[in-house]
């Protein structure tokens, strides 16, 4: 029976990390970690040193913040992407079918705080994600086997040390914690194709019909804890120019857990999902052009090509626990984005930028587990200094995704569970994916 049922929970996982490509940063990436840098889509970060919250991204700009700071911020992120096209069985379209909606509004919380030792050395503590999303295409989509639910969802805690060399160099480090959980689901559609229910023995067609067994193909949970690191480095190259590099280590997670449905004769059985979040690194540069104008810009880089493969471990399996599912071959992802801030006056700052995210797939490797395309930012926020000692940011960002083609393919899937089509079957679904994402954020930066 497993050897029919390779719509498996490594599978799953890939539908649902591949929904996130289109609504934030590449891949399963989140690029939202402050409101002061959604304002200027993230522009420059690696060089910037707003408030605490600059550490995340460059644990070397702690040198830059003064006495003791804290910001705290949230952004939301209102994502509307569409899925949609034809389930074929054995190359013949036997349906049009479409799920709408099936990123997940969430809210994205962050805290920082950092405090200064001494003339050199920066102490800081940031709370945040850098990964994460949440999708759910229900059973009225008649593709669902494919994957239907899932979800991710990492908390990070990054303690990080910053340390002024000269007045030019700074360099900083810190480790990651990471906190994972998740969740993924693929299901029967709550109603079969009449070209797939026709070829179901009377017996089979009432079993179905009745209820009488899960339509859950197969469903995982599992959670896991790891660490990783970053690192950074600033050049102050004259008082007006600066340059930030920054460098964080990819971590290994193994979402440990338990799976059940149909695949596992409705049987609950401990089981893991190994998930590599990549290493990333970027260089950015900030340029005080004039008493009131900067401009700033970055190039981010994420180790996509790491991730070849998505294999599952269920050991009840026995000889066949490891089980590869799919052969990702995903490319490394690039970044460019540049922004600018304009000083109004001593209290007011106005920001805005652009970015364009490259996709981290080529075009022959797009499937609708995921559906990877290009994006592009347009972004605006403001400062304003409330009081001496309290600033208060947010931002705005509209993220198009370009529309992108999908066709899946699996020749593995001769039948759906269980048996369910006794006769040798080929199911795939040709479609296409596309949509918008609204990002709102604001913060709030005290200095003591």
């Amino acid at each position: 029976m497993m050897n029919k049922n390779k719509i498996t929970l490594s599978l799953t996982a890939a539908l649902a990390l591949g929904m996130s490509t289109n609504t934030l940063a590449a891949g399963f990436q989140l690029a939202e970690y402050s409101a002061t840098g959604l304002g200027r889509a993230f522009a420059g970060e690696a060089a910037m040193a707003d408030n605490a919250s600059a550490q995340f991204r460059n644990p070397a700009m702690l040198t830059y913040l003064e006495g003791t700071q804290i910001s705290v911020g949230a952004i939301y992120v209102d994502p509307n992407i569409d899925v949609k096209g034809n389930l074929q069985l054995n190359d013949q379209t036997i349906d049009q079918t479409e799920s709408r909606d099936i990123a997940n509004s969430a809210v994205i919380p962050n805290f920082y705080i950092s405090r200064q030792l001494n003339d050199k050395a920066t102490l800081g503590l940031s709370f945040g994600t850098n990964f994460g999303m949440r999708t759910d295409l229900g059973t009225d989509f008649t593709a669902s086997m494919f994957g239907n639910q899932a979800e991710v969802h990492t908390v990070e805690i990054n303690p990080n040390l910053g340390y002024k060399i000269n007045d030019q160099f700074s360099v900083g480090a810190g480790v990651r914690y990471i906190m994972a959980k998740g969740h993924f689901g693929a299901a029967l559609p709550s109603a079969l194709p009449a070209a797939v229910s026709g070829m179901l023995s009377p017996q089979q067609k009432y079993i179905y019909d009745q209820g009488l067994a899960s339509k859950n193909l197969k469903y995982m949970e599992g959670e896991d804890n790891a660490w990783g690191w970053q690192a950074g480095a600033a050049w102050q190259i004259n008082s007006a120019n600066r340059i930030g590099v920054s460098y964080r280590s990819a971590v290994n997670l193994n979402l440990s857990g338990h799976a059940s449905g149909l695949a596992y004769n409705n049987q609950t059985l401990p089981g893991s999902l190994p998930l590599e979040l990549p290493a990333s690194a970027e260089i950015a540069t900030f340029h005080q052009l004039t008493d009131q104008w900067a401009i700033h810009t970055s190039i981010n880089w994420t180790d996509w090509s790491s991730f070849e493969k998505l294999e599952a471990n269920i050991p009840a399996l026995g000889s066949h626990s490891n089980d590869l599912i799919k052969e990702e071959n995903w490319k490394d992802n690039y970044r460019f984005a540049i922004g600018t801030t304009y000083q109004v006056n001593s209290k007011l700052a106005l920001r805005s930028g652009i970015a364009y995210d490259m996709a981290a797939v080529d075009e022959a490797h797009r499937t609708q587990t995921i559906p990877e395309t290009d994006r592009t930012w347009l972004s605006l926020g403001a400062g304003y200094q409330w009081s001496k000692n309290l600033t208060l940011d947010a931002g705005i960002t509209y993220v198009y995704a370009k529309k992108a083609h999908l066709n899946e393919t699996d020749k593995n899937i001769n039948g759906l569970a269980s048996g369910l089509l006794q006769q040798p079957t080929k199911l795939s679904f040709a479609g296409t994916t596309s949509g918008d994402v609204w990002l709102a954020g604001v913060q709030a930066s005290y200095r003591f």
